[in-house]
């Protein structure tokens, strides 16, 4: 059974503890920080809770396309179009008569996907793996810097946009860009100063539902170095004759093993972990997706539980609550 309060202060065994229901925890600010594996219900999540309660929804990739890889993405579109070899298109490029431009949204992030391209045979929309392995290595740092973005946009939501309350949707791969032995890398400690960082955990049903989704409809992905290295070393050059939809289908059950203990890891260190199953139900794709107070009080209650169990949740927690009452305190 949940405890129906929290502790408010650093768990010591002489300190006066005060208590916090759920209702103010409701109440404070919230600034969180969600990631898990690609498809488990992060941005559904983060959707629910712009439109059911005005969140500020902050999404990793649509950052990283309008903000750090926007000049590669629109030169492949305008690349592409060349290649076409009409003159009456190229013409109208070279003499700046058109404008072209991406459609980016948090509702639609096709130009980053396809950016970031699959290898493969080139004559099957693949890429050859110079050109994939640079494209892997600007997105890592495109993503480093959105996550370094987040404090700043936190302000900016609350400042512009007056909202409360700011959910950082990231992408599957953050477990990938983190040293997870450094509670001052980069981007664990810009997320920890303001969010709280919560793993959304695929159960062994929602993992088999992943895989079948990534068997059907195969999607580009970032891959850490140390895990798509090998799968290249004997691969051809040009990609010839790798059909890179089926590479891309290989890769994802391996893919999501090699991630689990860094997902997790990241939930013990540095956060909170939710069960998918047990906030969105047992089927991932007609499961009714959460409110915010839906999602606040399954979020009050892995709090409670997990800090009762441990003094690193617990100082996690403590972390997160002083961060909420300070955002408090500047938007009197």
């Amino acid at each position: 059974m949940p405890v129906e309060a929290l502790t408010f202060g650093k768990r010591t065994a002489t300190a006066d503890l005060a208590m916090l229901a759920f209702d103010e925890f409701a109440a404070l600010p919230h600034t969180v920080t969600l990631f898990g594996m690609s498809g488990v219900g992060k941005t559904v999540l983060s959707t629910s809770l712009r439109q059911s309660s005005d969140w500020f929804h902050y999404s990793a990739d649509y950052r990283i396309g309008t903000r750090y890889l926007v000049e590669h993405i629109l030169d492949n579109v305008k690349f592409k179009i060349m290649k076409m070899d009409d003159p009456f298109v190229a013409n109208l490029l070279r003499s700046d008569s058109i404008y072209i431009n991406h459609n980016i949204s948090v509702d639609n992030l096709d130009p980053v996907s396809t950016y970031l391209g699959m290898y493969g045979d080139t004559r099957k929309g693949g890429l050859d793996k110079a050109a994939f392995l640079e494209r892997q290595d600007l997105y890592h740092r495109a993503e480093i810097e959105s996550m370094k973005d987040v404090e700043h946009f936190i302000g900016k939501s609350w400042r512009i946009y007056r909202c409360r309350d700011f959910v950082n949707d990231t992408s599957g791969s953050l477990c990938e860009i983190v040293d997870l032995e450094d509670e001052n890398d980069p981007v664990i400690a810009a997320l920890r100063k303001q969010t709280i960082i919560v793993y959304l955990k695929a159960g062994e049903t929602y993992e088999e539902q992943l895989k079948e989704r990534a068997r059907t409809h195969p999607k580009p992905m970032f891959y850490n170095p140390a895990f798509i290295t090998g799968y290249l070393e004997e691969a051809p050059d040009d990609g010839s004759e790798i059909d890179p939809l089926e590479f891309a289908r290989s890769l994802f059950p391996r893919l999501l093993e090699f991630r689990k203990p860094r997902y997790q890891a990241l939930a013990d260190k540095f956060g909170f972990t939710i069960d998918a199953a047990g906030l969105f139900g047992a089927n991932i794709r007609d499961a009714p997706v959460p409110d915010a107070e839906r999602f606040l009080r399954v979020l009050y209650e892995s709090i409670v539980d997990q800090s009762a169990a441990s003094e690193v949740k617990a100082a996690n927690a403590e972390l997160y609550l002083q961060a909420c009452e300070e955002r408090r305190r500047q938007h009197q």
